[in-house]
């Protein structure tokens, strides 16, 4: 844990002394960089940065919201295709085929464009973005369930029949926490993806961490400097929600050590 902390600031610190660097390079080079309009070495600088950085929440959010809504429209799909009846694994098949194959921009624009006038309602971009994430992602996260609770042995499910306990009581008490633990990497990386796609949002207005690059360029026109920024701002987000996912699998994993002893 430490050795993995140690790494993760020593990260942030290079990217930080990278910034520091571009910052002096000026004209070095006989490029003319405007590193200056963007990092906080001066006032208008200064000022472009914290613009670019004011889109950091709501990235945040969004992101949380979908992958909280994702993860459980996720669940609740998985479990039909583990039934025995096949209309339920029907619907499971169906669902996941669509909603896998569909690209997450072309949903954003049918949600936000097309979904108001087909059922007379009026949505936010906020909305509008975290139905069309959630709903795209919902597919890969009922796969990676289903997957997870297959991969229980047989005799813990006899041994949660033999107690009585119902369908749902062995879900909840016995198979879904042990499953949890094992699709726990998958659903990192899931996380992670859910982050990054959450950019596309741009294209609604939503003034995200994108969308703010995308405005700043268009009146400074300094592209490179302005999507470096941005690549580093989504780099730092990545990394931190990978660390807190290794870390919290360290900690479920030695929880299961401990078990064993």
């Amino acid at each position: 844990m430490a050795q993995t902390t140690t790494r993760f600031f020593a990260t942030l610190g290079a990217l930080l002394a990278a910034l520091l660097l571009l910052s002096a390079c000026g004209n070095a080079g006989g490029v003319s960089w405007g590193w200056y309009e963007v990092l906080p070495t001066t006032p208008r600088g200064r000022d472009n940065f914290f613009f670019l950085l004011s889109g950091f929440w709501l990235t945040i959010a969004i992101s949380g919201v979908s992958i909280f809504f994702s993860v459980l429209i996720g669940l609740f799909v998985a479990l039909p295709g583990l039934a025995k009846d096949k209309k339920l694994r029907a619907f499971n098949r169906v669902y996941v085929e669509i909603f896998r194959a569909i690209p997450i921009l072309v949903m954003l624009l049918w949600t936000y464009y097309g979904l108001p006038i087909l059922l007379g309602i009026s949505l936010s971009p906020f909305v509008a973005g975290v139905i069309a994430l959630a709903l795209c992602d919902s597919a890969f996260e009922a796969e990676i369930f289903r997957a997870g609770i297959q991969s229980i042995e047989r005799g813990q499910i006899d041994g949660a029949d033999s107690l009585g306990l119902t369908y749902f009581q062995k879900m909840r008490l016995v198979i879904l926490p042990q499953a949890i633990r094992r699709i726990l990497p998958a659903m990192g990386n899931q996380f992670v993806y859910m982050l990054k796609m959450s950019s596309l949002v741009y294209v609604l207005g939503l003034p995200e961490l994108t969308r703010r690059a995308n405005e700043l360029s268009v009146t400074v026109y300094r592209p490179l400097e302005i999507y470096t920024i941005l690549l580093l701002e989504y780099l730092v987000l990545v990394l931190v929600v990978s660390w807190l996912v290794r870390h919290l699998e360290k900690r479920m994993g030695a929880n299961v050590l401990e078990g064993a002893h």
